[in-house]
């Protein structure tokens, strides 16, 4: 799969969003090491530390299949009718962590059509692990 098709199904989640509280909507899509395409998108909540991300939704989906590793992730936010710049939140990007290694890319794109690729150490340095 390549970056391009990684992102449309991240939009094609982000489409799917519960977002009437923030009207920001995103959607994840992930690969994992058997080459298996997990998706998740953010679901809001009127109580808001209740909510889900996108991120949280699509790495469930892996564990879900049986998946252990994030090849790559595509991240795709913004308002309901535009995609956005838009990196993971801190909470993610430590959620990440757990399944990823220093392969793992993440991946978003601009309005402009801008790619920006970021390796976890970019997002989250000196990270915390048990």
């Amino acid at each position: 799969m390549t970056d391009d098709e990684l992102l449309d199904a991240a939009r094609m989640a982000r489409a799917m969003a519960y977002c009437p509280y923030s009207n920001f909507s995103v959607g994840a899509a992930l690969i994992d090491e058997n080459g298996q395409v997990h998706r998740g998108c953010n679901v809001e909540n009127a109580a808001y530390p209740q909510g889900s991300c996108a991120e949280t939704g699509a790495i469930a989906a892996m564990v879900t299949a049986g998946g252990q590793r994030i090849v790559t992730i595509a991240v795709a936010g913004g308002s309901t009718d535009r995609t956005g710049f838009c990196t993971p939140c801190g909470g993610c990007r430590q959620r990440i962590s757990e399944f990823a290694d220093e392969n793992t890319r993440i991946i978003v794109k601009d309005d402009d059509e801008t790619w920006h690729k970021y390796s976890l150490a970019d997002l989250l340095p000196s990270s915390f692990h048990l």
